[in-house]
């Protein structure tokens, strides 16, 4: 098979780290594609022309879209090198449930904390924090989420810590004091290299989204 492989996404992205971890974990090489949310190029439109939005997984010319199911397909392309899901049917469905969770619950809450003031952002923080104590207890003892190795829940998670500074300044709280031992997962997922490099420095999605706040009149 041609493996000609591009990724249309935005560095900032939570979404697009989480296929740069992917394709990192597999050792694929691919081409980058920076995109500029506020001026989309023609490609990413051609591509996700439903959504329009990023990130794009572009194999062989054809386009995958959404950071999940990219993440699925690369897992199920390139399955001969660090497996991403459970082998037993079960897990997998486990998996998916709590991947889906992230996506529903902790993106909510976590956006709810920097578009919001008063009330609704107590409330963001309220929910952000209980929805980090849940996976807290969902991981229990085990090194990752998936048993002894990093796996899909793990990929699908980490790419919000690198916004956790730009939550806690926003909103005024500490998330390693609410739950340490979330942040002990982060930092042990940190040590792999295909996390830490394929994360956003967390000082450009605070700059990414002071700049996004006055674009939307949130200042």
């Amino acid at each position: 098979m041609s493996n000609e492989v591009v990724l249309l996404s935005a560095y900032v992205s939570m979404f697009g780290m989480r296929a740069r971890i992917a394709l990192d974990e597999k050792g694929i090489k691919y081409e980058y594609k920076e995109e500029d949310l506020s001026n989309k190029s023609s490609l990413l439109l051609q591509m996700n022309p439903i959504h329009k939005k990023i990130p794009v997984l572009i194999h062989n010319g054809k386009p995958i879209c959404e950071s999940l199911i990219i993440v699925e397909y690369i897992d199920e392309v390139w399955k001969d090198k660090s497996p991403l899901m459970p082998s037993d049917p079960y897990k997998r469905a486990q998996a998916r449930f709590w991947a889906d969770f992230i996506d529903k619950k902790v993106y909510d809450s976590g956006k709810r904390i920097w578009t919001t003031k008063g009330k609704d952002q107590e409330g963001g923080k309220k929910e952000f924090i209980e929805c980090l104590k849940l996976l807290e207890g969902e991981l229990g003892d085990k090194p990752y989420f998936n048993g002894e190795n990093f796996g899909f829940v793990d990929l699908a998670l980490i790419p919000f810590y690198s916004w956790f500074p730009t939550f806690e300044k926003f909103g005024n709280f500490n998330i390693e004091k609410e739950c340490p031992k979330f942040v002990a997962w982060a930092n042990k997922c940190m040590h792999k290299d295909s996390v830490s490099k394929s994360l956003a420095e967390p000082n450009k999605v605070y700059e990414y989204v002071l700049k996004l706040k006055q674009q939307l009149g949130l200042s």
